[in-house]
């Protein structure tokens, strides 16, 4: 059994500007004492947006999961969501984890009826090879940080600092395939292997 999920990759142009912003936050949050807050920073190189959530996989899964998602997502185009604001999960009061994502009004257009058709397809996929249903709709968005102490406190200084209120542009997540994602937790964090790919644009 392997730990697993479904994702889409950043390209490395995006990865470059999410680590400008990491840098930016790091910044306005360090006015903080440090023993008052504690936040765990997702290195750019392990971003990704989350499709679809497996956990416990049979590696005697993996081939035929992959044909079915690649005929399942076979000619749906690629979605392009901009990166233009910053979020908390589950408020800015007292955030645990730190995001950026497309805006309300994007969220509102087709691209985003696009992304819940295609997160859709793939979660029936899932399904059908035994994977839990979905709790909750998808909420498109990148994990920047994980906020483990000091909730309060990085709430406060996220509001003080004024950067909740402004737009970011960071680039556009351009979502032309899914790859499947093995996660092996270490002591050190996450550590993602890639071990298939399933592109949109091939219909064999």
């Amino acid at each position: 059994m392997i730990r697993a999920f479904l994702a889409a990759e950043l390209r490395e142009d995006l990865r470059r500007q999410i680590d400008l912003v990491q840098q930016d936050l790091k910044q306005r949050l360090g006015c903080e004492p440090p023993r008052n807050i504690r936040i765990a920073w997702v290195q750019p190189s392990s971003i990704h947006f989350t499709v679809k959530f497996l956990g416990d996989t049979d590696e005697g899964q993996i081939e035929p999961l992959r044909e079915a998602v690649q005929r399942a997502i076979a000619g749906q185009g690629i979605i392009h969501i901009p990166i233009e604001r910053l979020g908390v999960f589950p408020r800015l009061q007292q955030p645990r984890v730190l995001w950026v994502g497309p805006s309300e009004q994007w969220e509102q257009g087709d691209d985003a009826k696009r992304l819940t058709e295609l997160h859709q397809v793939v979660a029936d996929c899932c399904q059908a090879f035994g994977f839990a249903p979905e709790g909750r709709p998808l909420s498109p968005h990148l994990t920047l940080a994980r906020v483990k102490e000091g909730e309060r406190h990085v709430g406060q200084a996220l509001a003080k600092s004024g950067v909740m209120d402004r737009p970011i542009s960071s680039g556009v997540l351009a979502v032309e395939s899914i790859v499947l994602m093995k996660s092996e937790l270490r002591p050190t964090g996450s550590v993602y292997t890639k071990l298939w790919e399933a592109r949109e644009n091939d219909r064999n």
